[in-house]
């Protein structure tokens, strides 16, 4: 095989004409899976006295753009060539090779260490902390003002991983429609655009414990040179007396947050501010993130993040909780 690549490598560097025809008939041939004449022709092309052997790093280049130009063929796929329209043939490319173009959106994290700094009746001090967070976008452009909507869905649970059974001890879940609209000059440092959505928020429990309300947002963001600024305004929506199990959760975490990012050549540093901007029963929430490289990977990150306050999880949301979780991201 190496011989054949090298062989491949040479008639490629050939400039004359008939020399190219050859080449030219000799992959017609490798299309026929014919590759008996196609070796007669290469042995041909190769017996040229003025040919330069390439060097090692040449025939390199040639076998790896080999093996990228390589497709994976399926049964299926060799049936696409007997529709005549482009939106049928993307349409079944698209089944086939299951593309959802979903993306990440909140950090997606794994923290095997999670610890309270107050221990607590029902559960254990350290536990597990990790969260998935998706989006997908639905239509851009619909309005013409560039905008893009998107279903988005979090999820972060806590899971009482060294307990004998290893119960999830909460879970919230985070299903929202948003739209972001971008704005202003890319160099400029000013205001770069909005995002606006509806946020449903629960934790799948069932009566007492049970936790559920309903926002809509908006958020503002803004950079100024390596530091971005993104304050966050939200209203919640009423319920029914009977249903609302949370009633005062505004008391405790407010009506919106300040987020403030700043990367740093490989790390970045998150801080988000919360408080219920009241005089009396003042509460507040505070969290730090700080993700780093991790062995020399570029998709996973180093993580450590430190909270205190009110209203980490939903179960605790009347509940001044200091935790310290260390593990990895696969997002930031």
């Amino acid at each position: 095989m190496k011989k054949l690549l090298s062989l491949l490598t040479i008639c490629i560097l050939l400039n004359a004409q008939d020399t190219q025809e050859l080449l030219k008939q000799a992959k017609e041939y490798e299309k026929a899976n014919d590759y008996k004449n196609a070796m007669l022709i290469y042995k041909k092309l190769a017996n040229v006295e003025t040919i330069e052997f390439p060097k090692e790093e040449e025939i390199k280049i040639v076998k790896e753009k080999k093996i990228v130009e390589k497709k994976e063929v399926t049964p299926l796929k060799n049936g696409l060539n007997s529709f005549d329209d482009k939106e049928t043939k993307s349409t079944i490319e698209q089944m086939l090779e299951s593309s959802f173009d979903i993306y990440a959106y909140q950090e997606n994290y794994f923290f095997p260490i999670s610890y309270d700094t107050k221990s607590k009746e029902d559960r254990k001090r350290n536990e597990a902390k990790f969260q998935l967070s998706i989006k997908k976008p639905i239509i851009h452009d619909f309005f013409g003002f560039d905008e893009t909507f998107y279903f988005g869905y979090t999820q972060t649970s806590w899971w009482q991983l060294y307990d004998d059974s290893s119960p999830f001890r909460e879970t919230n879940y985070k299903p929202e429609v948003f739209v972001t609209v971008p704005y202003g000059k890319k160099d400029e440092t000013a205001l770069k655009g909005f995002k606006a959505g509806f946020l449903h928020e629960s934790n799948g429990q069932s009566e007492e414990k049970s936790r559920s309300w309903n926002r809509i947002y908006l958020e503002t963001y803004f950079q100024y040179k390596h530091l971005f600024v993104v304050p966050k305004v939200w209203y919640r929506l009423k319920e029914d007396k009977d249903s609302d199990d949370n009633h005062d959760i505004d008391d405790y975490l407010g009506y919106g947050d300040l987020t403030l990012m700043y990367p740093y050549k490989d790390h970045t540093f998150k801080l988000l501010l919360r408080n219920n901007l009241k005089s009396s029963d003042n509460r507040s929430y505070g969290q730090l993130d700080w993700t780093f490289p991790f062995f020399g990977s570029k998709n996973t990150f180093g993580h450590i993040q430190i909270s205190s306050g009110y209203g980490e999880s939903l179960i605790d949301y009347n509940e001044d909780i200091t935790r310290i979780n260390f593990g990895i991201s696969l997002s930031r």
